[in-house]
């Protein structure tokens, strides 16, 4: 593991703990620069290969992930990789399923759910997290712990 994302590339979050991790829509096709390390990729079938670590959470478009467990262990997994390399959140458009993944990894480092939807709307995608459901997953996803 080599670093972290530049805060200047886009699609970066800042998590409140200064953590990087980038979300961004795979339909956009691969941004220049450096590559990810890590990835998490939150599609409703496989997705491509990628020559880096990457774990994929089935999460059907405009859903939430339907193993929650398995989500929940992949997030961990990208909030603890952000320490010190290049963690990518990846769907299809980048907004809905990842900025809820997003707001998770904010929950995870620290805020509570609501100020977590808040944080990636307004640093990462106005539009991020998309519907109800997705902002109760991101509740219910802070009151697990």
């Amino acid at each position: 593991m080599s670093g972290s994302w530049n805060r200047d590339v886009p699609g970066v979050l800042i998590l409140p703990s200064g953590r990087l991790v980038r979300g961004r829509g795979l339909r956009a096709g691969t941004p220049p620069g450096p590559v990810p390390e890590v990835g998490v990729y939150l599609l409703g079938r496989t997705p491509a290969p990628v020559p880096w670590p990457s774990r994929w959470v089935r999460w059907p478009d405009f859903w939430v992930p339907t193993d929650r467990a398995g989500a929940l262990q992949a997030l961990r997994w990208a909030w603890c990789s952000a320490e010190g390399s290049r963690v990518e959140v990846a769907c299809a458009g980048g907004a809905g399923r990842t900025g809820t993944a997003l707001a998770c990894l904010v929950v995870l480092d620290g805020l509570p759910a609501r100020a977590a939807i808040a944080h990636v709307r307004e640093a990462y995608h106005r539009g991020a997290v998309e519907m109800p459901w997705q902002r109760r997953y991101v509740q219910r996803f802070a009151e697990a712990g």
